[in-house]
């Protein structure tokens, strides 16, 4: 059992394990910093979202239930980067996982924090171009369906409400928007 220690901050009491530590205490907030773990015991510092496009404008969403939200959620792929890898390598490597595909043109859409009022989550979003499918290789984790599609049926699905996850959301409003100015074609 986990010893109970008193963190001074506000007099605030936690199990030892629980958090790392206080750091801050606001009139209406508490911000507690801890590390992310994942399933696989590796440590998640960013956040990664790829959107493929390929050059008949189709790309890829990725379905699977999301217990934080208790829902079954169609998404880019995206997931997290392991402190001290590149981003664009942990990029590549959850677009091979999760769609089977490799992609040989890479552009960065946007840097971002998930949520700055409450967490330092960092993350980016690239663009993938020029692909080629091979097999996906998802982790023993993931239940994943895949599917490709139009890319404006992703930007309608999008402005219905049925894509919500706020990578994607940010991603395919993007790529819309670029695909309006001219800087993108098919």
């Amino acid at each position: 059992m986990p010893a109970i220690v008193q963190n001074e901050v506000g007099g605030i009491i936690a199990e030892k394990g629980q958090l790392d530590f206080i750091i801050a205490r606001a009139v209406q907030v508490i911000l507690i910093h801890d590390i992310a773990v994942g399933v696989d015991g590796r440590n998640i510092f960013r956040t990664i979202g790829i959107l493929p496009l390929d050059e008949s404008l189709n790309t890829w969403l990725v379905g699977q239930y999301r217990f934080t939200i208790n829902e079954y959620t169609w998404e880019i792929p995206e997931g997290g980067g392991p402190l001290g890898t590149e981003m664009l390598e942990s990029a590549k490597r959850e677009l091979l996982e999760e769609t089977g595909l490799v992609a040989e043109e890479w552009t960065t859409l946007m840097d971002f924090h998930l949520s700055n009022s409450v967490s330092d989550e960092f993350g980016r979003i690239f663009l993938a171009r020029k692909l080629t499918q091979l097999t996906p290789q998802p982790e023993e984790t993931e239940q994943l369906q895949v599917k490709k599609i139009a890319f404006e049926k992703a930007y309608q699905m999008v402005e219905q409400g049925k894509i919500t996850d706020s990578l994607s959301v940010a991603a395919i409003l993007k790529v819309k928007l670029m695909l309006l100015e001219g800087k993108l074609i098919g």
